[in-house]
């Protein structure tokens, strides 16, 4: 770096509270970051965005001492700094609200906020205190959970509120938010926004990364691209659209997100539901899934979405009638719906999907070894499983032996679209197949749901985001309060009709619920 470019980035940097400068970072051989330079100032919002694979983890974990630098330095207060551990930073306060949840399943949300920070009277634990606080935190973000319930038994968007009421909880000067919206609602997101304008107003520098480029150019006050390891651009606020951000991302334009839908040829149905109930979630749910369709489920979270595709795989107990081509099928396991031919692409990937612990080839072999009849013990079946899965879906990885853990958020999606599809299953249902995925992947797999409708797969899709659901879907359902308010095809699919049943304000019924 010349003498002229570093003043240039000490002039930059100078007033913020924790700044990179010229960062590299090696994994062995292989350099993933290459000179990167931020600085987060008080009571500022600044983006980094980017595909996944483009850089960003492995910045954000450099910034909050979970990862060291290759080269150059990390500063604070415009001094050098190493933190030795993430808790170092911590303590510092820098914290980082992680993507993925960095929760202990059974403990309580008041022991998650507090654990390894608990408050104490004397040489007591301070429960009353540790509760009030959960309380007053939870009511911030307009999350109405007991504080002694167990995480294990909460919602994912839940979760993520704790997540998200633990990194307030810690005061931090510089709060690192890893996709932060990936599991919540407009609403909760609305939520959630408000307490980052109030965060801006107390002096608190943030670091947001999303992949949804609306909320990027909705709050930040400046946007760092990063492609391949490196910054390509920075912008202040309004400098960009949403459209130029995302090619910028990509290195090239983005047009056709979504691919064209086909005509409907009223084709047979190949799933009839019937008074299908699940627990006390779901009431009565009646439709249909055609041949070769996709069918978008849409609704607000706790409107029952989840828990009727779960009940029909076999994940939940339900009652009802079911049919496939016409033949009455009762799907009361996992391994019964996949002998259907049903399949189901959960949407926790890591919790339920996938082992991230083992690599992409164990990841295959598992699903055969605990749901098909035929077990995958010959290695050349494994490896053409592997080679398949990787040609078909694209999967990119450093080599086929990386623990699937290490993989990008977009390669696993892919992965476990690959795995599901191994079982030649004719419906396919797929619960938020894009959250926490970059906008150029979110395109290829839109290609691949398009593909799996032409080849004859009938596919059910779940998802929170409105524009997904338009986008993707021939016909969509509407759940609201665990019943179906209705569904809308054709020109009416759109967002006002769809809200409107999902907010209670319309009923159509074609025939259903």
């Amino acid at each position: 770096m010349s003498a002229m470019a570093a003043q240039m980035q000490a002039d930059a940097s100078a007033g913020a509270v924790l700044a990179l400068r010229g960062v590299q970072r090696s994994f062995g051989p292989v350099q993933v970051l290459h000179d990167i330079s931020i600085a987060l100032y008080p009571g500022e919002v600044h983006a980094l965005i980017g595909e996944n694979g483009a850089g960003k983890s492995t910045t954000m974990k450099i910034m909050s001492g979970y990862l060291a630098p290759s080269g150059g330095s990390v500063e604070l207060d415009g001094a050098p700094v190493v933190f030795a551990r993430s808790r170092d930073a911590e303590g510092r306060g820098v914290t980082l609200i992680h993507q993925e949840f960095n929760l202990a399943q059974l403990l309580s949300v008041e022991q998650n906020i507090f654990l390894g920070h608990e408050l104490k009277r004397g040489w007591r634990l301070d429960h009353a205190a540790m509760r009030a606080q959960t309380s007053d935190l939870l009511g911030r973000l307009e999350t109405p959970l007991d504080p002694r319930a167990q995480v294990s038994g909460i919602s994912v968007p839940e979760k993520q509120m704790v997540e998200i009421a633990k990194a307030l909880s810690r005061k931090a000067r510089v709060l690192i938010m890893d996709e932060p919206t990936a599991a919540l609602t407009t609403r909760e997101t609305e939520v959630l926004f408000r307490q980052i304008e109030r965060l801006k107003a107390e002096g608190t520098a943030i670091l947001y990364t999303s992949h949804k480029l609306d909320e990027v150019a909705a709050i930040a006050d400046k946007v760092n691209i990063m492609r391949d390891g490196r910054l390509v651009r920075t912008a202040v606020r309004g400098e960009m659209s949403v459209d130029q951000m995302a090619e910028a991302m990509v290195g090239r334009e983005l047009s056709d997100m979504y691919p064209p839908k086909r005509p409907s040829d009223g084709a047979e149905p190949v799933l009839e539901v019937s008074g299908f109930s699940v627990g006390e979630v779901v009431k009565e749910a009646t439709f249909a899934l055609n041949r070769g369709e996709i069918l978008g489920f849409a609704g607000l979270v706790g409107s029952g979405r989840t828990e009727l595709m779960e009940g029909l795989v076999g994940l939940r107990q339900a009652t009802g009638a079911v049919a496939i081509n016409g033949r009455p099928i009762r799907l009361h396991s996992v391994e019964a719906a996949m002998a259907a031919g049903l399949v189901y692409l959960p949407e926790d990937r890591k919790e339920h999907g996938l082992i991230l612990t083992q690599d992409m080839r164990r990841n295959l072999t598992l699903l055969a070894l605990k749901n098909f009849s035929q077990i995958l013990i010959d290695k050349r079946a494994e490896e053409a499983a592997l080679d398949r899965a990787i040609g078909e879906f694209d999967i990119r990885a450093p080599d086929r032996e990386v623990l699937v853990g290490n993989l990008s958020g977009g390669n696993q999606q892919k992965l476990l679209l690959a795995k599901i599809m191994l079982a030649e299953p004719q419906i396919v249902i797929i619960d938020e197949p894009t959250r926490g995925i970059d906008v150029g992947t979110k395109q290829q797999f839109y290609g691949f749901i398009h593909q799996l409708a032409e080849a004859g797969h009938s596919v059910i899709v779940v998802s929170s985001e409105m524009t997904e659901v338009i986008g993707l879907c021939d016909r969509v359902v509407v759940m609201r309060r665990g019943r179906i308010a209705g569904e809308v095809t054709g020109t009416e699919v759109n967002e006002d009709a769809i809200v409107r049943l999902a907010m209670g304000l319309d009923r159509k019924d074609n025939g259903h619920g």
